[in-house]
C-alpha cells in the first residue's frame, strides 16, 4: 500500500519514549551532542522532568527475523540487534559516530557501507538505548533535491 491518493493517515507523530534514570546525561547525548532539536519542556510536579526532542521525519521500520539477521551481518559484523532499536539518519556518520562515543555511548560496530548505499554504524546509548547512525550516500527521488539528505 502506498500513500498516493490516500486521506490525511490518522497518525500525526511517533514519539518514542525512553525512561531516563540519568536524565542530565541522556539529555546531553540526545540533545547537545546528537543535536536533537528540544521542542518542549513540560512543566512538571516535583522533580519529574520530560523533555520532547525533535529527530526529523519519524518512521516505523518492521523486518522479519530473516531480514533483521542480514542487516546484523551487514552492519555489526553479525552482532545481534536488541529487539527495539533507534536510527537516526545524519549527514555524517563518522564524525558522529566518534562524537557519540565520547559523550559516553559503547561502540557496537565502526561505519561501514552496506548494499543499500548509506553508512552505518551502531552503538548502545544511554539507558540501554541501542542506536544506529546511518547517513545515506545517494539522494533518494523522494527526497526534495535542494536540501540533500537528511
Amino acid at each position: 500500500m502506498t500513500t498516493e491518493n490516500r486521506t490525511p493517515p490518522p497518525v500525526r507523530q511517533l514519539r518514542l519514549v525512553v525512561e531516563a534514570e540519568d536524565y542530565d546525561a541522556a539529555l546531553t547525548f540526545y540533545r547537545d551532542v546528537l543535536g536533537l532539536v528540544e521542542r518542549e519542556v513540560v512543566p512538571s510536579e516535583g522533580d519529574a522532568r520530560i523533555t520532547i526532542l525533535e529527530a526529523g521525519r519519524a518512521t516505523l521500520e518492521l523486518s522479519n527475523p530473516a531480514q533483521v539477521k542480514y542487516i546484523d551481518a551487514v552492519e555489526a559484523g553479525g552482532q545481534p540487534s536488541a529487539k527495539i532499536r533507534v536510527a537516526f539518519e545524519v549527514d555524517d556518520a563518522e564524525t558522529v559516530t566518534r562524537d557519540l562515543v565520547e559523550a559516553g555511548g559503547t561502540l557496537i560496530a565502526e561505519p561501514r557501507e552496506t548494499p543499500w548505499r548509506s553508512l552505518n554504524s551502531r552503538l548502545n546509548g544511554p539507558e540501554g538505548l541501542q542506536i544506529t547512525l546511518f547517513q545515506e550516500l545517494e539522494q533518494h527521488a523522494d527526497q526534495d533535491q535542494d536540501a540533500g539528505p537528511g
